[in-house]
């Protein structure tokens, strides 16, 4: 029964990881919305495996760069524009950065309930043995 919780707390803690590292690449693209050239970062979750077993914990993958094209704009002031005028700026959507965001923020506040909850059921195992 203890290896069942303690891979709950560990599954937990490993999606709350994940969610972390996502909200932390939505911020800076948010970050970065009006830096020309930027483009947008995405973060992959890989599920663990050991042994050929699935361990039910995640991770973060690789951070990937939004291969979609750059809006041009046109501002023959600006330092970075070319002999027409124009430059490229960010592919960061606020709107899809900040629903990312949320939904970031409820997922980890999933794995902590989890977490509680698994951490609760270990504390009452405990006190069930004691007695």
């Amino acid at each position: 029964m203890s290896d069942l919780l303690s891979s709950a707390k560990q599954a937990a803690m490993s999606g709350m990881q994940a969610q972390a590292d996502r909200l932390r690449h939505t911020s800076e693209n948010i970050a970065n919305a009006d830096t020309p050239g930027y483009r947008r970062k995405i973060v992959a979750f890989e599920q663990v495996v050991e042994g050929g077993r699935a361990t039910g914990r995640v991770e973060s993958g690789d951070v990937r760069l939004d291969q979609k094209d750059l809006p041009r704009i046109f501002d023959p002031s600006h330092p970075m524009a070319d002999g027409s005028g124009y430059y490229d700026g960010s592919n960061v959507d606020l709107v899809v950065e900040i629903a990312d965001a949320r939904e970031a923020q409820r997922s980890y506040e999933a794995n902590l309930k989890m977490f509680g909850q698994a951490r609760e059921m270990t504390r009452n195992l405990l006190d069930l043995l004691r007695r």
